[in-house]
């Protein structure tokens, strides 16, 4: 039987694979944050592990491939696999994992139980990604997590704004993803209003909608 997630005064190991595993007990997620940065930022290595062993769940950073991994269920093991496009992901998804475990990364990204699922363009993978998608709450869901990592609502409250400031080679998949949702959902995709200036090319605007203003609302 899986063993559930606890949150709470936590043991962790942290490891690169050179034998010099470091233990830490830390009473909450900051103090083990603090803890694994120095430990990330004081080696040069291809992968970093986070384990926490009563749980049973384990982070992989793989600064060297370009992927994170996570893993549960000690006894029958479950892993995901997630490309990082920006190197100043890895340490936030350490938080995630020290505040709530494998469950805290659901919205980090687009995961894929197959490893080989990664060397796919990114708008293949963003694609994939959507159309595991299939209920207009969980498309709603989606649109708002890609939306809280760097969009806003434009001032005159008429669009939606995604990937603010983004140029087109940036978030690729996520953007993939997110022209498949709204067009699931039924979303008008506009071109930016002549009195927003010129955007950067990776800019994606959608006119409002009332079924996403509650839903960005928690995300805010």
């Amino acid at each position: 039987m899986a063993r559930p997630y606890r949150p709470g005064p936590k043991q962790f190991v942290f490891a690169v694979g050179d034998g010099n595993d470091q233990r830490v007990s830390v009473s909450d997620p900051q103090e083990a944050y603090v803890a694994f940065s120095a430990f990330f930022r004081g080696r040069d290595a291809d992968t970093y592990i986070i384990h926490d062993e009563p749980s049973g769940q384990s982070l992989v950073l793989m600064p060297g491939q370009g992927v994170i991994s996570r893993t549960k269920d000690a006894d029958q093991p479950r892993s995901e696999y997630l490309r990082v496009d920006r190197g100043n992901r890895y340490l936030p998804s350490a938080m995630l994992f020290f505040e709530n475990g494998y469950a805290g990364l659901d919205r980090f990204g687009q995961w894929f139980s197959d490893l080989a699922d990664l060397d796919a363009t990114p708008e293949t993978r963003g694609a994939a990604r959507a159309a595991t998608i299939t209920t207009e709450a969980a498309a709603i869901e989606e649109v708002a997590r890609i939306w809280a990592d760097s969009g806003y609502v434009d001032p005159s409250d008429q669009y939606y704004v995604f990937f603010d400031s983004h140029d087109i080679d940036e978030d690729r998949a996520e953007r993939a993803a997110l022209l498949k949702l709204i067009e699931f959902l039924g979303m008008e995709r506009v071109a930016a209003p002549a009195e927003a200036g010129r955007g950067a090319g990776g800019e994606v605007w959608v006119r409002t909608d009332p079924r996403l203003d509650v839903e960005f609302a928690r995300w805010s």
